[in-house]
């Protein structure tokens, strides 16, 4: 059985652990991932990047699609960067999947676009969500 983890279901998840007899196997938590809602917010704002903001490619500045926009931020967030030969010579950048990122893990990826945004003169379409208290 799987619920998110309080006060109230940590203590059952002892009970169940302390009353499995041996030889049961146990799964450690795991973040939840990313819902949709953020999902499509991260896709809106990847949009918004690729209309408004020309990047250098092979010496030329373009306008990139979203996916390969996605590709540049979450290289960035990971301050990893994977590259593969191409079959025809030149690297190709390996970018790492949002479809199973952790919710946490997205939200960097958001607040990194919304940093980057800013420096680079980008306008959302979407208007930031600020908390009530804040205003």
């Amino acid at each position: 059985m799987r619920y998110p983890l309080t006060r109230y279901t940590r203590q059952r998840a002892h009970r169940e652990i302390a009353a499995a007899p041996d030889g049961h196997l146990f799964a450690p938590p795991v973040e939840p991932t990313a819902n949709q809602r953020t999902k499509n917010k991260m896709w809106a704002m990847l949009g918004d990047v690729a209309r408004q903001v020309r990047w250098p490619v092979n010496g030329e500045l373009v306008y990139l699609k979203d996916e390969a926009w996605k590709d540049i931020f979450t290289a960035a967030l990971s301050k990893e960067h994977r590259t593969a030969q191409g079959l025809y010579g030149g690297e190709v950048l390996l970018g790492e999947h949002t479809s199973n990122m952790s919710q946490r893990k997205m939200g960097d990826l958001i607040e990194l676009m919304y940093a980057w945004g800013a420096e680079n003169n980008v306008v959302w379409s979407e208007p930031i969500d600020v908390p009530g208290w804040v205003k």
